[in-house]
């Protein structure tokens, strides 16, 4: 896979763990907050149904359960390896969302990881930060 750019945010699930209460384990059924796991947008038909990248511009290979992603943070180098867990972040939703540091900037969530994950490479305050997916 060509490196992806674009925003990356966070979501929680499963066990509780930090900013996140209990919540459902995910698509996969394994996701947790306090793993190193992301959600994906085109993790199976039904969630590209949902989460549809193609409608801002975002052409995403499938990528199921258990498939390693590596996220680097553009604004401080940071990266993390995850694993998919989930379908998300509904990329249509946020079309044309831009996030900037100085003048390095992201458009579009196309990924979305736990908060453990999310927290080795930016603040959870944060919110949203350019990203470029591996």
């Amino acid at each position: 896979m060509a490196a992806l750019y674009g925003e990356v945010s966070w979501f929680c699930c499963g066990n509780s763990w930090g900013p996140c209460g209990s919540t459902g384990h995910g698509s996969c059924g394994t996701c947790n907050s306090g793993s190193r796991q992301h959600a994906w947008p085109n993790a199976s038909d039904a969630c590209f149904a949902i989460t549809r990248p193609d409608r801002c511009g975002e052409n995403l290979l499938r990528r199921t359960c258990g498939h390693v992603h590596t996220t680097t943070n553009r604004c401080n180098g940071k990266a993390v390896a995850t694993s998919i867990a989930d379908c998300g972040p509904q990329t249509d939703l946020f079309c044309g969302e831009r996030t900037c540091c100085g003048t390095v900037c992201g458009s579009n969530r196309v990924i979305d990881l736990t908060p453990s994950a999310y927290s080795a490479i930016a603040s959870l305050s944060s919110g949203l930060t350019p990203a470029m997916v591996s």
